[in-house]
């Protein structure tokens, strides 16, 4: 990698200069950084990824090889997206209009995906956009999400639905009357109308 005082890249990746790439970030071969994205510190960006024109990435985010995420998402901080997920822009896609004519940027309205602080997309999940994903929650690998995620949700399937919770370490959380645990923190929470509530350990 060609080192530079603010972010490392490779001569393969391709970055506008209008985009904004914050100190410590690594962009890796073949990655496309469009117009106007802003990428935080400390992010890595692996092989083949593509970040759409004025996307947004928190600092500490990691977006794992051949992962596409159009316009206009937004990610906190802390956030995880695994190998090949996709993050759509467009309720209703299509190449040309009814008439034949090829549709352009005046034909569609671009819709997004937004990813709250500390969460997690596992490999190869399609986020059908507009959704909401929470913080700390967790999609599963091959997940295809329609509808919003709430904060620290396990989500699974297509489409995906919520099968568990999970606490901040990322380990599904156990039932213990009441509450629930998470086993490796030993954090507990509250199950309130759905919503998942940190009460402390």
């Amino acid at each position: 990698m060609n080192p530079s005082p603010a972010y490392r890249s490779t001569p393969t990746s391709e970055i506008d200069p209008s985009a904004q790439i914050g100190a410590g970030s690594s962009i890796w071969h073949l990655a496309q950084i469009r117009e106007k994205a802003i990428i935080g510190e400390n992010c890595v960006i692996g092989r083949g990824v593509y970040i759409g024109t004025g996307v947004k990435l928190g600092n500490n985010c990691k977006v794992q090889n051949y992962s596409l995420i159009y316009e206009p998402a937004k990610l906190a901080e802390g956030v995880f997206v695994g190998p090949a997920v996709v993050f759509t822009n467009d309720h209703f896609p299509r190449a040309i209009n009814s008439d034949g004519t090829i549709k352009n940027a005046s034909d569609w309205e671009a819709v997004g995906v937004e990813v709250d602080y500390g969460a997690s997309i596992g490999a190869r999940s399609v986020c059908v956009a507009p959704v909401k994903i929470g913080k700390w929650c967790l999609v599963a690998a091959g997940s295809v999400v329609t509808k919003d995620v709430p904060d620290y949700a396990l989500v699974a399937g297509v489409p995906a639905k919520r099968i568990g919770w999970v606490g901040e370490a990322g380990v599904p959380l156990v039932r213990e009357g009441d509450f629930y645990l998470c086993p490796k923190t030993q954090n507990k929470y509250q199950e309130i109308q759905d919503k998942l509530i940190k009460i402390g350990n």
